[in-house]
């Protein structure tokens, strides 16, 4: 009876644990980390956030965490949904959830409308309805929007970005009460992160065009794939990134340290751009993918140090 009762509970675990797996997986957990960690860090530097933290401090930073991953959860749940039969088409996918038929499309559903509710409630109850209201365009845009724009034309891409650097926006405009927001700050973290999703997303979609193409998703800016035209828009918006990166210093935001730290790191993108503007392969493009996601990581830690020093 005991080698019974655990055979059952070892079952049982794994069963629970394979359950887990597979809602991280619908949710993109690295990606939505990524989302989240960049509306929490933005939440930290707005003017009116101090650079020392009380409970209330932690409590807030958890709250926003947590509402944060649900809306972006939710939204990530619309779009394996909607893409489920496409999905499965790509070795890079195959395996998601909904897509290898482990989660019916039924409970994924049910998921994403949960989560976007509770997520949008947490942000207006918690915080204001301004960071909810934008929650939850952001949560529409991808979801209704992005998702199915993918497969008509590649200015899905241009749509994409939008909810891709509203998160920034959310967390600076969760710090402020009522309608005492600094909107300037709002639209400088969103311009920042707008931008850099343009040589992020194509170098990503650049090392996957094939599977895109086989799924039928028309993600790069030519219409004959990788090409010098997709490589020289990966230098323009790079380069695009240069005058943003002044922004918070001559507002205020943040001090000279952070200028030099966000001038840096732009001059990089641009130059692994240029590299593959040059060489064309996908080695480079690699580069341009890698530096990205270390890009925004360094930048938004750069701007919050800087701001916690400074305490203007």
């Amino acid at each position: 009876m005991t080698k019974e009762n655990n055979t059952i509970t070892n079952s049982t675990q794994l069963a629970l644990a394979t359950k887990v797996k597979d809602y991280f997986q619908l949710i993109k957990f690295t990606l939505s980390f990524m989302v989240v960690f960049s509306t929490v860090v933005c939440f930290l530097i707005a003017p009116n956030e101090k650079s020392d933290f009380d409970r209330s401090k932690v409590a807030s930073v958890l709250l926003l965490f947590v509402g944060g991953m649900l809306v972006t959860g939710s939204a990530n749940a619309i779009n394996q949904i909607a893409e489920k039969d496409t999905d499965a088409i790509m070795k890079r996918t195959a395996k998601r959830p909904v897509a290898s038929g482990r989660m019916s499309v039924n409970e994924a559903t049910a998921f994403a409308v949960i989560a976007g509710a509770l997520g949008v409630f947490i942000l207006w109850y918690f915080f204001n309805y301004q960071s909810a209201v934008t929650g939850l365009i952001s949560l529409f845009l991808y979801g209704f929007i992005y998702t199915p724009l993918k497969k008509v034309n590649s200015i899905a891409v241009l749509i994409g970005a939008i909810p891709g650097a509203i998160p920034c926006m959310i967390g600076w405009i969760a710090a402020f009460g009522g309608n005492q927001i600094e909107w300037g700050g709002a639209w400088i973290m969103f311009g920042i992160q707008f931008l850099w999703q343009f040589p992020h997303f194509w170098a990503i979609a650049w090392l996957a065009h094939t599977d895109y193409t086989t799924a039928g998703f028309k993600l790069l800016p030519g219409d004959k794939g990788p090409t010098k035209f997709t490589a020289l828009q990966t230098v323009i918006y790079s380069a695009l990134m240069i005058p943003f990166g002044f922004l918070p210093w001559y507002m205020n935001i943040a001090g000279v340290t952070s200028l030099w730290i966000l001038t840096l790191c732009n001059l990089w993108m641009v130059l692994v751009s240029v590299q593959l503007f040059l060489k064309m392969d996908l080695k480079s493009a690699r580069m341009v993918m890698f530096s990205s996601y270390f890009y925004l990581m360094v930048v938004l830690l750069a701007l919050f140090a800087d701001r916690t020093i400074a305490g203007t």
